[in-house]
């Protein structure tokens, strides 16, 4: 997904968005969100919640590898294998009914989140 297009279908949804940065910071946040959803819903289960908030959650890794910049090297390498790790964990997870795999994917968004935060915080610093 180009920069435009997520920012136009979120401005849709009545959500200001400052930059693509917080674009991608806000990926990352509905991917906690959609995960922890799917993973309650795998606890509690509900299979047609678990399956409708894991794929929301693939979808969200979907856009993320679309809007990679191979441009940026190496690191949009490493991106996409992480990516495509994590949808891959998802899939097992929504045929396993296993909430342990979906706190796997928390667990590296999490560390994925901090890391933009950081990242983006140390580029509006220079």
């Amino acid at each position: 997904m180009s920069p435009n297009l997520a920012y136009a279908t979120y401005s849709q949804n009545n959500v200001s968005i400052e930059s693509s940065e917080k674009l991608v910071e806000m990926l990352y946040e509905g991917i906690l969100r959609f995960a922890s959803l799917a993973k309650r819903a795998v606890e509690t289960k509900s299979i047609e919640k678990k399956s409708y908030w894991i794929n929301r959650t693939i979808a969200i890794f979907s856009e993320l590898l679309n809007s990679i910049n191979y441009d940026a090297g190496n690191i949009s390498n490493y991106l996409t294998g992480l990516y495509l790790h994590q949808i891959k964990t998802l899939s097992i997870a929504n045929m396993e009914n296993d909430s342990k795999k979906i706190e796997e994917v928390i667990s590296v968004t999490k560390e994925l989140l901090q890391a933009w935060r950081e990242e983006t915080s140390n580029d509006l610093d220079k």
